[in-house]
């Protein structure tokens, strides 16, 4: 049976990827890159992609993780667990519930 206690509704959804947009944006921002020259560092073939992540409107493939970190020039630990509080709050806390926020 499933445990509604623990199901992320979509609207809750939309709402933590606005903010992990946001958080991302400012991460960019501090880096002193533009969308185009992040999506260039990181060879996507359109910055819009950029764009995209930071309206809320997607989310950073697993595989690019590390790659978006170093582009950002932050820590790769950090930035992934920031980026699971946000894409997955539930498997978040029950791994990090004791500990604060990563986000900055």
């Amino acid at each position: 049976m499933l445990n509604t206690r623990n199901v992320i509704h979509n609207s809750e959804t939309v709402e933590l990827r606005q903010a992990v947009g946001q958080w991302l944006k400012r991460q960019r921002e501090a880096a002193g890159l533009s969308q185009r020259e992040l999506a260039r560092i990181l060879k996507f073939e359109y910055y819009t992609f950029i764009s995209q992540l930071e309206n809320g409107r997607g989310r950073i493939p697993p595989s690019r993780y590390r790659d978006y970190a170093a582009a950002l020039g932050v820590d790769e630990k950090s930035f992934v667990k920031t980026l699971l509080m946000f894409y997955d709050p539930v498997s978040y806390a029950i791994l990090f519930d004791d500990e604060k926020p990563a986000a900055s």
